[in-house]
């Protein structure tokens, strides 16, 4: 099977996917009356697992809605000590090398992980080891937050795949990692 990193996300007008304050509530600023998912359920049937780090860890712990994932979920941290007792069954805490986790997590069957979170995307873009990117923008300027891209060692190029718009306000961008 191919092994394919990819990462599902929204970002502001101005590249941030968390305000200033670490809210998310800026993501719901446009009216969705029906519930769209933009994507995402198609996305996740294709995906065999998650990758995130310890800030989206709780910050999705903190949501006022039960455990909204059925894929096995590896949480990225150094400084996560133990899993609270509720997330046991449903998230393993992992640590190391990045190309050494994909490798561990790949080794379990899990080929096809959806990567989460601003830290844990950069630092996997950091090794190249993203393949594609969904990117849904919303039109807020947010003026600061957590930025979704950092530092690179050298450029990594990407390719357009594909385009659509949702809610006839929210645009997203397809992209997948262009390697000679």
């Amino acid at each position: 099977m191919e092994k394919r990193n990819r990462v599902f996300i929204a970002t502001s007008l101005d590249g941030y996917i968390a305000d200033k304050n670490g809210s998310l509530d800026w993501l719901f600023s446009i009216p969705n009356p029906d519930q769209i998912d933009m994507g995402y359920e198609p996305f996740m049937s294709v995906t065999d697992a998650i990758v995130m780090g310890r800030v989206t860890f709780e910050t999705v712990c903190g949501f006022d809605c039960p455990w909204p994932y059925s894929k096995p979920v590896f949480v990225l941290s150094g400084t996560l000590k133990s899993i609270p007792d509720e997330y046991k069954d449903k998230v393993e805490l992992v640590n190391g090398s990045i190309p050494e986790l994909v490798n561990m997590i790949n080794s379990k069957g899990y080929h096809r992980l959806y990567i989460d979170g601003g830290t844990t995307i950069q630092s996997f873009l950091k090794e190249d080891l993203i393949d594609d990117m969904i990117i849904t923008t919303i039109p807020i300027l947010l003026g600061g937050g957590s930025s979704l891209f950092g530092d690179l060692v050298s450029p990594l190029n990407f390719e357009f795949v594909s385009s659509k718009v949702y809610l006839d306000k929210v645009p997203q961008i397809c992209y997948t990692r262009k390697r000679d």
